[in-house]
């Protein structure tokens, strides 16, 4: 009985570390070269991310940038602070997230995504085409 209860105790307590440290990914986080800073939360069951901050946020013109290489020419005119720029990534494991998809405002292009928590500030992202896949390392800001 008392190995009973010790097992479950144990196993209780790395369910909740797990659960923590999944929780961790949500936050405000800084991309390459600090061009843009984008909120990742929860989506329902999945995790998304919104872009919140541009290094260099308006145009030549002094206008905030807009989605111009956007593919749908109906959301070229977006702005692109406030784009989804992840979205359906599901949890896979205690530090990953599949599935999903990253788009690309500089391509206009969207392509499946992944997303690993490497320790509390760092973050690698990838984003893929068929087996050719970029990532690059995020770093939390808050």
């Amino acid at each position: 009985m008392k190995k009973s209860v010790i097992a479950l105790l144990s196993t209780m307590f790395l369910f909740a570390v797990t659960q923590a440290q999944a929780a961790e990914v949500v936050g405000i986080w800084e991309t390459v070269e600090g061009k843009s800073h984008v909120k990742i939360d929860k989506c329902g069951d999945k995790f998304c991310g919104e872009i919140i901050w541009l290094k260099e946020p308006n145009d030549k013109n002094g206008k905030p940038k807009t989605d111009i290489n956007n593919q749908n020419e109906n959301l070229r005119g977006r702005q692109i602070v406030g784009i989804q720029l992840l979205k359906d990534l599901k949890q896979i494991k205690a530090n990953e997230w599949d599935n999903g998809e990253i788009y690309n405002p500089e391509d206009g292009n969207t392509y499946s995504s992944e997303m690993t928590l490497l320790s509390d500030s760092k973050l690698k992202v990838e984003g893929c085409v068929l087996f050719l896949c970029k990532e690059q390392i995020w770093t939390r800001k808050k």
